[in-house]
């Protein structure tokens, strides 16, 4: 006989692995009441809002004329001052 031949007669040996886990899943609805709360914060701001008042005064003056191109001079000054009404 040759050596090509030749089978030796080896037991069958059996090796286990680690087992493996298989998981199923089955889902089922379940109702979650869900509660936000919310708070209203009411903010106060102060706000400038301009109202203009004016005060004026007025008096009297004498004036004395000693020539008569003086007279002209304060005359055309008086009749120039408009007096304006500002609202």
């Amino acid at each position: 006989m040759s050596d090509s031949y030749f089978c030796p007669d080896c037991p069958t040996q059996n090796v286990y692995d680690p087992p493996i886990t298989l998981y199923e899943n089955y889902y089922h609805p379940q109702l979650v009441n869900v509660i936000q709360q919310v708070e209203v914060v009411k903010q106060h701001h102060c706000c400038p809002v301009y109202q203009h008042s004016y005060v004026y005064s007025e008096k009297d003056v004498m004036c004395r004329v000693s020539s008569k191109q003086r007279a002209k001079t304060s005359a055309k000054k008086s009749t120039s001052k408009k007096r304006t009404t500002k609202r």
